[in-house]
This record gives C-alpha cells, structure tokens and sequence, in this order.
C-alpha cells in the first residue's frame, strides 16, 4: 500500500514536472503572480510532496532488509531525496523571483527561466528514475 502511494506521488511528481516544461510555466509567470495564488505550480505540489517524500522513504526502509531490492531502493530514496532538494531550491531561488512582485530585466528573467528549465530536466531525470526503481521493487514482488 505504502510503496503505491510513492509510485503514484512519484508519477505525479514526475508528470507534473513533464507538463511543466511542455507548456512553460515558467514563462507565462509574472510578477502579479504570486507564489500561492491559483495557477501557482506550489499550490499543486506542496500538499502531495511530504506524502510522496515521506512514502518513498517508508517503501526503502521496509524494503531494505531484503537484499536483492537493496540497490533499486538505494535509487528510489536517493533520487526522490535529491528531486526534492532541487525543487526546493528552485522554489527560493527562481520560482520567488520570478513571482516576487519586482519587475525583473529581461536579462534577468531569462536566465532565471533557462535555470529553471535546467533543474527541471534534473528533476524528471531524478523523479523518473525513482519512480522506474519502485516499479520495479513491485515488480520484483507482485505487488
């Protein structure tokens, strides 16, 4: 039950992030925008990510007594560790200047956009490769 929860959340995570780029979210950002308001990317992340974190780590823990998942668990936990870090990061560092209600030069907005589009791609590598980890701990075990 707990390893289908971190698999959906991962999903979710990962999809999200897809959809994310896809459609550049980042650039249809404003500064009127704000950080919590309707359309804000948090609003949709922030109450699933400590279950999705919280499952996956709960999902390693379990699992680690049995040797032959151990290596795909280590990769689930550290990537899904890894994906947050970096989602929190570009949280403080771009997504709230972005939103900060300061215009930005246009310079400024578009490295902040081209660094945003870099830890995403990090981001999909990393939820991805938990997810596809997870799958196949299930796999491994029917579940």
């Amino acid at each position: 039950m707990v390893s289908a929860v971190a698999r959906a959340g991962l999903a979710h995570w990962f999809f999200g992030n897809l959809y994310e780029a896809i459609v550049h979210v980042p650039e249809r950002l404003t500064p009127d925008d704000a950080l919590f308001t309707a359309g804000s990317p948090v609003r949709y992340y922030l109450p699933v990510a400590p279950v999705t974190l919280g499952a996956t780590l709960t999902t390693v823990v379990s699992g680690w007594r049995r040797g032959p998942d151990r290596p795909a668990l280590a990769v689930a936990g550290a990537c899904a560790v890894a994906g947050a870090a970096l989602t929190g990061n570009v949280v403080v560092s771009v997504n709230r200047r972005l939103l900060g209600g300061e215009p930005l030069e246009p310079a400024e907005r578009q490295r902040l956009i081209r660094r945003w589009h870099r830890v995403n791609r990090a981001r999909l590598l990393l939820t991805g490769s938990a997810l596809v980890a997870l799958e196949r701990v299930a796999a491994r075990r029917g579940s």
